[in-house]
C-alpha cells in the first residue's frame, strides 16, 4: 500500500511542464513507425512510395503521362514525372512557398480542398507523405518545372536550408515542360538498413502501372546498371492475366467498369483450378492488404448473384445455396476503386473505410456478375461446377476436421511414441521442434532442455499440400499428429490464440533432402497456418555445417566461407601460441609469423605446421546430443530465421511455381535460379 500511495503523489505533480510539443517534422522523427508502418526495410520503401503516390495522383488527374524512379550509387533516390510541377507561389495561411509547404507541414497538400482542391481523386489522403520523407531523410532537394523557370529548394532532416528559388529556365526543346523532380537520402540513424532493394521497388511499380492505364514508368538502378519499363494498356485486365499465367483457368477474365455515384469501381474476375483465394484490392491506386468496405462488397456481390443463377438453372436447389466459402475457392480478383474522399485506417493505408464503397461495388459487381452469367452459359457452367466441387469438398473437410479434433480432444493432445512434450504451460515459453527423422529426433530429445522445448519427429516426406484440399491434407498422418501438437485446430476453426507453442521450429539436414522437407513444411504453413506466419511464430533453426578442430580448440561454421575463416582463425591463435611459447623459451621461428595459405582440403590437413580437422555434418543425427544443444537447441548461442511474409502476391506465386502441377514455370525457375545454389550434396 506505501508505494500505491508514493505512485498517487507522483502523478499529481503532472503539469503542463510534463507536455513536450513536438513542432514541425519532429513527431515523424520521434515515432516513424506512426507514419511508415516499421523502420525496418519495408519502412525505407515506403519512402520512396510516399513520393511515388504524389506523382501517381498527377497521373490519375489527368496531368502525367511518365514517371520516373531512379536509385543511385550514392544510396540516394529520385523520383521525377511531367505533372504540372508543385506550386511555388507563396500561401496564404503559412505566408510560405506552396512548395516548401507541402515539403515541410503535416496534412498539407492539394488533397483536402474538396472540388476545388488540386485533386478529385487521391492516394495520399493524409497529406504527410512528402513530408515524412523529407523528415527522414538526411538531404533532400526538389526542382519544380513551371511556368517556364526551374525552381528549387533543399533540405536536411525536414527543414529548409534557404527559401523557394529559380535556378535556371527550361529548355523549350525539352518535351517535358512542366514536373517534379525529388531527390532524397534516407536518414541511416532511422533505419534498421539504408539499402534499397531494385526487385522490391520494380515490383511495387509494376503494380502502380498496372492500376493506371497509359502511365510509363522508368525505374533505373544504378549500381547494377539495369532500367525496366512498365506500360499496360489493359490495366488491370492485364494485370489478372499477369497474376494467372501459370495456372488452368475456368473462364477468361471478368471486366467492370463502372461509375456509381462518386466512386468508379474497376474489377477483373478470374478463376482457376487453385483451392486458395486472391483477392488484391487497391483504393485510389494504394493496396490494401486488410481489404476493406470494397471488398465485403464484392464477397457480398458475387455470392448472391452466383447463387442465383445456381439455383435459377437448377444446379443447386433453394435449401442448398452455396456459400461465400465456397465461391472464392480458386478465385482471383484485382478490385480497384477510386473516390475523392478515402478513409483509410492509418497512413500505411491498410484497409478501406468507406460505407459508400462497399454500396458502389456491390452494385456495380452484382449487376455485371448477373449479366455476364446470362451471356456466358458455358463460361458459367465452369465455374458452377469448381464452386459446386469446393462446396463437397468443404463438408468433406469439416468431417475430416471434426475428427481429427475429436482425437485430439480425446487424447489430451498426447502422440506416444512420437511427441515429446515439454512440463511448461505458458505457450509463450514453449517451443516445438519439428525434427527430421527419428535419428535426429532421438538426439534432439536427449539434447533439449525438456521444461520448455518439445520435440516431434517427421517420419519421411509430408504431403504436398499446394494442390491437395483439407480433407486430403488431413489424411496424411504426419500432418494430423502437427494438428494435433498445435492444439489450435484446423481450417476455419484454427484459432493462432490457442496454439500451444510460441515458437515452432523447422529443424532440418542441411542436404537436398532437409532443403525439400523444409519446403513441403513452409507450404503447409503458408496455405493453412499462414497466422502462425503472420504472428511471427515460425523459425527455422540453423544447424552449423562444420566443426573446426585445431589442437584442443574447435569452432562451428555455418557456410563454407566461414568455415574458411574460422579454420584460419583458429590456426592463427594456435600459431600465435606456439610462438609466445617459443618467446618465452629465448626461441624465435620467423616463419611462424607468415601469411596463413588458402585453404584447400575440406576434411584435414596441415597449414603452416599446424594440423587441423574439419568435419562436415549432413545431418543432424551425426551429431550427439550435446552438439545439437550446443549449436542448434541453446537459446544463448542458436542462430534461427524468422519467417516472415513480406510480399504475399510474390510468396504464393513461388509456392505455386515450385510446388504445383505445371512443370515448364517449374523447370524454368530451377534453370534460372541453379548458378545461386551453394553446399549442394546430392
Amino acid at each position: 500500500m506505501p508505494k500505491k500511495e508514493e505512485k498517487v503523489k507522483k502523478t499529481n505533480s503532472y503539469t503542463a511542464e510534463n507536455i513536450t510539443v513536438l513542432e514541425g517534422l519532429e513527431p515523424v522523427r520521434k515515432r516513424p513507425g506512426m507514419y511508415i508502418g516499421s523502420t525496418s526495410e519495408t519502412g525505407l520503401h515506403h519512402l520512396i512510395w510516399e513520393i511515388v503516390d504524389n506523382s501517381v495522383d498527377e497521373a490519375m488527374a489527368g496531368f502525367a503521362t511518365k514517371i520516373g524512379v531512379l536509385l543511385q550509387k550514392d544510396g540516394g533516390v529520385t523520383v521525377v514525372d511531367n505533372g504540372r510541377g508543385i506550386p511555388v507561389d507563396i500561401h496564404k495561411t503559412t505566408k510560405k512557398s506552396a512548395l516548401e509547404t507541402v515539403m515541410t507541414v503535416l496534412h498539407a497538400g492539394g488533397k483536402f480542398g474538396g472540388d476545388s482542391s488540386g485533386y478529385k481523386v487521391s492516394g495520399g489522403l493524409h497529406g504527410v507523405g512528402a513530408a515524412v520523407t523529407n523528415a527522414l531523410s538526411t538531404n533532400m532537394v526538389v526542382q519544380v518545372k513551371r511556368d517556364g523557370k526551374i525552381y528549387e529548394q533543399k533540405y536536411k532532416i525536414g527543414k529548409p536550408q534557404g527559401a523557394v528559388k529559380p535556378v535556371g529556365k527550361v529548355d523549350k526543346n525539352d518535351p517535358e515542360q512542366t514536373g517534379t523532380m525529388t531527390t532524397f537520402y534516407p536518414d541511416a540513424s532511422i533505419f534498421e538498413t539504408i539499402e534499397f532493394k531494385f526487385k522490391t521497388v520494380l515490383e511495387h511499380l509494376r503494380s502502380q502501372a498496372y492500376l493506371t492505364k497509359g502511365l510509363h514508368f522508368i525505374i533505373t538502378d544504378e549500381k547494377v546498371g539495369l532500367t525496366y519499363q512498365y506500360y499496360f494498356e489493359g490495366g488491370i485486365l492485364s494485370y489478372i492475366k499477369q497474376l494467372n499465367r501459370n495456372k488452368k483457368t475456368k473462364n477468361a477474365p471478368i471486366y467492370i467498369n463502372k461509375t456509381v455515384g462518386d466512386v468508379l469501381v474497376e474489377t477483373a474476375i478470374q478463376y482457376t483450378d487453385d483451392f486458395d483465394e486472391r483477392i488484391l484490392a487497391y483504393a485510389n491506386n494504394e493496396y490494401n492488404p486488410e481489404g476493406g468496405m470494397h471488398v465485403t462488397g464484392f464477397r457480398t456481390a458475387l455470392t448472391r448473384s452466383i447463387n442465383n443463377y445456381a439455383t435459377k438453372n437448377n444446379y443447386v436447389k433453394e435449401s442448398e445455396k452455396l456459400t461465400g466459402e465456397d465461391m472464392r475457392e480458386g478465385l482471383t480478383a484485382v478490385i480497384s476503386v477510386k473516390l475523392p474522399n478515402p478513409q483509410f485506417e492509418g497512413q500505411t493505408k491498410a484497409k478501406l473505410g468507406n460505407p459508400e464503397v462497399r454500396t458502389a461495388v456491390e452494385s456495380a459487381v452484382g449487376e455485371a456478375m448477373e449479366i455476364y452469367l446470362e451471356e456466358h452459359p458455358a463460361e458459367a457452367s465452369k465455374v458452377i461446377e469448381k464452386v459446386i466441387l469446393a462446396a463437397k469438398a468443404r463438408l468433406a473437410a469439416r468431417a475430416a476436421r471434426d475428427s481429427v479434433i475429436r482425437k485430439g480432444v480425446l487424447e489430451g493432445l498426447a502422440l506416444p511414441g512420437k511427441l515429446a512434450d515439454c512440463s511448461e504451460s505458458d505457450p509463450s515459453k514453449c517451443e516445438l521442434y519439428i525434427v527430421e527423422g527419428d535419428s535426429a529426433g532421438g538426439s534432439a530429445k536427449q539434447g533439449r532442455d525438456r521444461r520448455f522445448q518439445a520435440i516431434l519427429p517427421l517420419r519421411g516426406k509430408i504431403l504436398n499440400v499446394e494442390r491437395a484440399r483439407l480433407d486430403r491434407m488431413l489424411g496424411n498422418q504426419e500432418i494430423k499428429n502437427l494438428v494435433i501438437a498445435f492444439g489450435a485446430g484446423v481450417g476455419d476453426l484454427f484459432d493462432v490464440n490457442k496454439l500451444r507453442y510460441h515458437r515452432v521450429i523447422i529443424m532440418t539436414d542441411a542436404d537436398v533432402d532437409g532443403a525439400h522437407i523444409r519446403t513441403l513444411l513452409l507450404t503447409l504453413f503458408y496455405r493453412y497456418f499462414p497466422d502462425i506466419i503472420k504472428n511471427g511464430h515460425l523459425y527455422i533453426a540453423q544447424p552449423p555445417l562444420f566443426q573446426v578442430k585445431v589442437g584442443k580448440s574447435s569452432k562451428y561454421a555455418f557456410s563454407e566461407d566461414e568455415r574458411d575463416k574460422v579454420l584460419k582463425e583458429l590456426i592463427a591463435e594456435a600459431k600465435a601460441g606456439k610462438l609466445a611459447r617459443k618467446k618465452a623459451k629465448g626461441e624465435t621461428d620467423e616463419a611462424q609469423e607468415e601469411e596463413i595459405s588458402t585453404v584447400e582440403e575440406t576434411t584435414g590437413g596441415s597449414i603452416d605446421g599446424v594440423k587441423y580437422g574439419i568435419q562436415r555434418y549432413k545431418g543432424l543425427g551425426e551429431m550427439n546430443p550435446g552438439q545439437l544443444w550446443e549449436t542448434t537447441m541453446d537459446p544463448v548461442r542458436r542462430v534461427m530465421l524468422q519467417v516472415k511474409i513480406e510480399a504475399a502476391e510474390k510468396v504464393s506465386e513461388v509456392f505455386e511455381t515450385l510446388m504445383g502441377d505445371e512443370v515448364a514455370p517449374r523447370k524454368r525457375f530451377i534453370t534460372t535460379h541453379a548458378k545461386n545454389v551453394k553446399n549442394l550434396d546430392i
